[in-house]
């Protein structure tokens, strides 16, 4: 492949993009590889449409390579294959949904769990036919509230999309940890910096997931990760050791006047100077009120969430637990239409009574004694203790997660990261084929409820993943095996310095290396330089003033060295170059 920029639809531009934030979207939209359409919607010019198409290849390899089929289903999908799931409702305002002439809904797929579920009903019917793999690599259209971040978090994206089908929960497991593999390889090959963390399945079902993270600082997810025993998971999936119960034999609970103390801070300061008491935040129990409403339905339930006084309620977190439900803070006029629920002094001692559901952070054990609201304004309540003065209805894990917390696994300080999710794996079990009635007749004659896995790659997430891991001050670095091209050649304009660089790039050419040329008349050398420098090829050869000497400069993009080599020879030691 030789690609000329002197007939490329390419324009680099000088500035960063008003609406860029993060690296990766600066350097896409500098470099001419996308070009914004529309917010959360991005076209795919020559040279990124080349990047994008390499990680598609590499994740197609190695879907090959497991075992995987590829197939291709429609964009376009009829609202009844997501209303027999329940997904229609649960995915809430992030489907994009509409209607054709005739009044039929329909919506654009964000995943394809139900229609390939609906495709191999259609096509296997015995034990004999299972296992099997199945794949697409295509469009995908979520509407997300806040598209940014250019094609990380997008309405319209490029995804692999993976589904087994087993006749047991053995051959899921066994299919789980193929996908995880081959993932691994995919990100390997990739040159992408990740991590697996445990995470949460939501509303795509299932009993197990994992994550695969880059890690990186403007990452939208937030992960812990323990270096003692290597456990990881998303924030939204940590779980919290709970100490053990506190033996009985409490002081009983007593009501403290606490005038204009209606936060953590003032409520501490307060009862430790006027009743002595010795506590921290740590020591007071926070109740937050919610509503849960359910998607699909105007129906809200009422639900107080119990949480030490020194941890906020992450919203992720709490999200994650009540999924598919959808929880909003109480508003002033809802505590209106619940007078039982004193704002700023709400206590757990009455909500049994009041008929509201309580859930805890699991550090609220039994015989734990806190100071928390005596539901009347101006008051609080010491000494009240779990399981004597209130019995929550369950834990809830809500509460943040912060640096130095104790591993679940081993008890040692996690620390937390952020990190950009590039893959996901689910152990989905059966919520799907129950709802398709996906059987084989076993040996027996007999039907088997097929179980499933399904597990995702974000193709066009990957290309600015990469493009914020690798990349330094001067623009992009791609790694080879993406890169839109082997090897950039500058001819700098001058003498025969152009036509050389031709004859280079056919040599280059004829061995088997994807070539981008840089022969454009009238442009100086400088603009080309930092245009080399900005497209991010991994091996650039500069044509200049050496050329008088016989030796033009071959530069690692990479490594950033520099090195003059003879003319005479320069394609077979380019080529060497490139291959390692």
């Amino acid at each position: 492949m030789l690609l000329r920029m002197s007939s490329l639809f390419l324009r680099t531009l000088r500035d960063d993009p008003a609406d860029a934030e993060v690296p990766s979207h600066k350097l896409l939209v500098r470099a001419g590889y996308v070009r914004r359409v529309a917010p959360g919607v991005y076209s795919w010019l020559p040279l990124g449409k080349l990047v994008l198409d390499n990680v598609g290849r590499v994740v197609r390899e190695e879907m090959n390579r497991m075992g995987g089929q590829e197939v291709l289903l429609p964009a376009l999908l009829p609202r009844e294959y997501y209303e027999a799931t329940g997904r229609w409702t649960e995915y809430g305002d992030t489907l994009f949904r509409l209607q054709d002439r005739k009044g039929a809904d329909y919506l654009l797929g964000p995943t394809h769990e139900e229609m390939f579920t609906d495709m191999v009903k259609g096509e296997y019917s015995s034990y004999k036919d299972f296992p099997v793999i199945l794949y697409q690599i295509q469009t995908k259209y979520r509407d997300e509230a806040r598209p940014r971040a250019g094609i990380l978090r997008g309405r319209e994206f490029v995804m692999k999309d993976s589904y087994s089908f087993d006749l047991d929960d053995d051959g899921l497991k066994r299919s789980y940890e193929q996908h995880r593999e081959a993932y691994i390889r995919i990100f390997e090959r990739l040159g992408i910096d990740y991590k697996i963390v445990f995470a949460m399945s939501g509303a795509m079902g299932g009993s197990a997931s994992e994550e695969f993270l880059a890690p990186c600082a403007t990452g939208e997810d937030t992960f812990v990760a323990c270096h003692n025993c290597g456990y990881a998971a998303n924030a939204e999936a940590v779980t919290t050791p709970a100490p053990p119960a506190v033996p009985a034999g409490r002081p009983a609970m007593r009501v403290l006047d606490t005038p204009g103390t209606p936060t953590i801070e003032t409520l501490v300061d307060y009862v430790n100077e006027h009743f002595g008491l010795g506590v921290t935040a740590a020591d007071t129990l926070k109740n937050i009120v919610v509503k849960v409403g359910t998607p699909g339905s105007d129906k809200t339930e009422v639900l107080v969430i119990g949480v030490p006084g020194d941890r906020e309620v992450d919203f992720k977190r709490l999200e994650a637990a009540l999924s598919p439900g959808i929880p909003e803070i109480f508003e002033a006029a809802d505590f209106e239409k619940h007078p039982g629920l004193v704002r700023g002094y709400i206590g757990p001692q009455v909500l049994k009574d009041l008929g509201i559901t309580y859930l805890v952070d699991p550090r609220v054990v039994t015989g734990s004694a806190w100071v928390t609201g005596a539901n009347e304004p101006g008051r609080h309540a010491a000494d009240v203790v779990a399981g004597r003065d209130f019995t929550p209805d369950g834990t809830i894990e809500a509460a943040e997660v912060r640096a130095g917390d104790e591993c679940p696994r081993c008890g040692s300080p996690l620390s937390i990261d952020r990190g950009i999710e590039i893959g996901h794996i689910f152990q989905l079990g059966r919520k799907y084929a129950d709802a398709a009635q996906l059987d084989a007749l076993g040996p027996d004659g007999k039907p088997i409820r097929v179980t499933m896995g399904s597990y995702g790659v974000g193709v066009s997430r990957a290309v600015a993943v990469i493009a914020e891991q690798r990349h330094d001050e001067l623009g992009l670095v791609w790694p080879r095996e993406i890169a839109p091209a082997d090897v950039h050649i500058v001819g700098t304009g001058k003498e025969n310095q152009v036509e050389v660089a031709l004859q280079l790039a056919g040599e280059l050419e004829r061995l088997g290396l994807r070539v981008l040329c840089d022969d454009r008349p009238g442009v100086s050398p400088g603009v080309k330089f930092k245009d080399a420098e900005l497209l991010g090829v991994p091996t650039i050869v500069i044509i200049g003033r050496g050329l008088a000497q016989g030796v033009i400069e071959l530069r690692d993009r990479v490594s950033g060295v520099k090195e003059e080599v003879p003319l005479d020879g320069a394609a077979a030691r380019i080529a060497a170059a490139c291959a390692g």
